[in-house]
């Protein structure tokens, strides 16, 4: 009995050719990072279940209801990463990073998962650019990390959206603020759940979506009232740096982002044109989570932005980039000695840095041609029975349909010099 399988509810393939498209906005956004010194750091897509338990914040949605965890076969309990931070600071403590030159500048790209109700650039299995500077406290820093979330979007052409930013303290004025949160939650008329919440962390009760909570926690106390005069003059920095670059932004005294480990700077990229779930992007400063995870108590700020929310942002500005073709050149041989040397050419052209491909098959002449025109290709290079004979081969431009004689030794070098 055969049997069509197909991708799981909230996953989904990248295929040719909307993957071009994938893989420009992903290459556009990471060399701008690697023009700012971050290095390429790549970990398991599966990690120990406590590592994001300890590191995201057991009081998350993340940990408590979307987390894919399994046992494995030596009574493991692992899971598949649901963000990317928790794995790069695991990798930085036990490769001993922070013993070289600080910050420690890094970044990534992959998948992460979460089980979560399946909904537009919403999905189970999410593909992140995901940037991290570890080891120094520095508002600089945090400006630098900021800047390059707006550069990263303005490099793949986008230009609606907004940079929403706030503080969330640190360890020495929010205890205190936690104390007059909670008081004021716990007077409210909230479910049993959320009332959990409270105990564990009240601030991501301010991060609650559900307009009855919302219109409740309207008159909240705000941590930007109550900051320490180290945190007040760590903001005033950052945004003293921001202006300098020209970047602007918009105060968000209720972002909280959606993960436990965030402290002092924090900030979200909203794209105003994707109604309620707009965010396409975000991050802050989490120091304190390198000790967390038993590593040295150093600081550390990054984000993550997402490239399926990145495309969803390009789609609502009509900014979709063009499919680049995949070959430049595409030969096409005619008969069976032009066939045996077919591919000898192709590879050459190849070898020289020019895209090419090349006819399968036992095809016509027009039958070729049609694969030639469908391959995107600016140039087809046609091989017939007396063009070998020749020590030639027919260069045609298919943007203009003119043709020429080219010596077959000259054919690498006239191509390049016609290349842009």
């Amino acid at each position: 009995m055969s049997t069509n399988f197909s991708a799981p509810k909230g996953t989904f393939d990248t295929l040719p050719p909307d993957s071009a498209t994938f893989l420009a906005i992903r290459e556009s956004m990471t060399r701008t990072l690697r023009l700012a010194g971050y290095g390429y750091i790549e970990t398991p897509i599966f990690e120990d279940t406590a590592l994001f338990q300890r590191g995201v914040g057991e009081s998350t949605d993340v940990v408590t209801k979307e987390m894919y965890t399994f046992t494995d076969k030596g009574g493991r309990s692992l899971t598949l990463r649901p963000e990317l931070t928790a794995g790069l600071i695991r990798a930085a403590i036990e490769h001993n990073l922070y013993a070289g030159q600080l910050p420690v500048k890094l970044y990534s790209v992959g998948p992460n998962f979460r089980y979560e109700q399946p909904q537009a650039g919403r999905y189970r299995h999410f593909t992140q650019v995901d940037v991290e500077a570890l080891g120094l406290d520095d508002p600089t820093l945090d400006a630098e990390v900021v800047a390059l979330g707006v550069h990263a979007f303005a490099a793949v052409g986008i230009t609606d959206f907004s940079t929403q930013l706030n503080t969330l303290g640190d360890r020495a004025c929010r205890p205190a603020y936690r104390i007059k949160l909670q008081d004021f939650l716990r007077g409210l008329d909230l479910d049993d759940e959320t009332r959990r919440r409270i105990e564990l962390n009240p601030l991501r009760v301010l991060d609650d979506k559900r307009r009855e909570v919302a219109a409740q926690v309207a008159d909240a106390p705000l941590m930007v009232d109550h900051l320490c005069d180290d945190c007040r003059a760590h903001y005033d920095a950052v945004r003293e740096q921001l202006a300098g670059l020209g970047i602007s932004w918009t105060e968000n005294p209720r972002l909280v982002r959606g993960l436990d480990y965030y402290t002092r700077t924090t900030f979200e990229y909203v794209h105003h044109r994707l109604g309620a779930q707009a965010s396409i992007g975000g991050g802050g400063r989490y120091d304190g989570l390198s000790a967390r995870l038993g590593g040295p108590d150093v600081s550390g700020i990054g984000w993550a932005i997402g490239i399926d929310r990145t495309l969803l942002a390009l789609a609502a500005e009509d900014h979709v980039p063009k499919e680049t073709a995949r070959v430049v050149v595409f030969v096409v041989p005619l008969g069976a000695a032009a066939r045996r040397r077919a591919l000898p050419l192709a590879t050459e052209l190849r070898q020289a840095g020019v895209a090419c491909d090349l006819v399968f098959g036992a095809k016509g002449l027009k039958g070729s041609m049609k694969a030639a025109d469908r391959s995107g290709a600016r140039y087809a290079v046609i091989l017939g029975e007396r063009d070998i004979a020749d020590g030639v081969a027919q260069l045609k431009d298919l943007g203009s349909g003119q043709q020429r004689a080219v010596p077959l030794t000259d054919l690498v070098t006239t191509l390049k010099e016609q290349l842009p």
